[in-house]
């Protein structure tokens, strides 16, 4: 199976040491052209890709990715989407007041644009730390946010409202 330029990315990403992603992490919230060394970093997991497959992920996602994985470094698992996750958590709280700040919180990523995303995705990943998750599909999520329109949102919230719906004693 031939490796997609996405994965190729998030393997490059995942192989970073612990150095660079700390530099990353200093990074939170800013534009790539903020800091130098930030942005010779990410020039180096990026370029070579994007040089390589006009299939690379967009640059600012790229560069969203990248941001996030430095804060949440979690593994690779194909299939473990964030909606998928945040729906399963969704299931799990116990009050409606949680169950509400929850969801809105979880529909200002449906509703945010692209570069609006930063944020509201901290805050996703944050709660799948909270509550014990380990690895997330990447490269899904990279490929999702390079083309953040209503037929991905969509497809989100019916990944989100199927997880956060089935019975409690059922895992898929």
């Amino acid at each position: 199976m031939i490796e997609t330029s996405t994965a190729q990315f998030i393997k490059r990403i995942a192989e970073l040491k612990s150095g660079d992603l700390g530099r990353l992490r200093q990074l939170r919230g800013c534009d790539l052209h903020e800091n130098l060394d930030g942005f010779d970093l990410f020039t180096g997991l990026w370029w070579t890709l994007r040089k390589n497959s006009p299939r690379a992920p967009r640059r600012e996602i790229a560069w969203l990715v990248t941001k996030l994985y430095a804060q949440f470094p979690f593994s690779q698992e194909d299939g473990l989407t964030l909606p998928v996750i945040l729906g399963r958590i969704y299931r799990t709280l116990a009050t409606q007041k949680e169950k509400r700040i929850f969801a809105m919180r979880t529909d200002a990523i449906l509703q945010a644009q692209a570069n609006q995303l930063e944020h509201p995705l901290s805050w996703a990943l944050r709660m799948l730390a909270l509550y014990g998750y380990a690895s997330l599909d990447w490269i899904q999520l990279t490929d999702d946010l390079s083309v953040w329109h209503e037929i991905v949102r969509h497809r989100w919230t019916e990944a989100f409202l199927t997880q956060s719906s089935k019975d409690k004693n059922k895992e898929n």
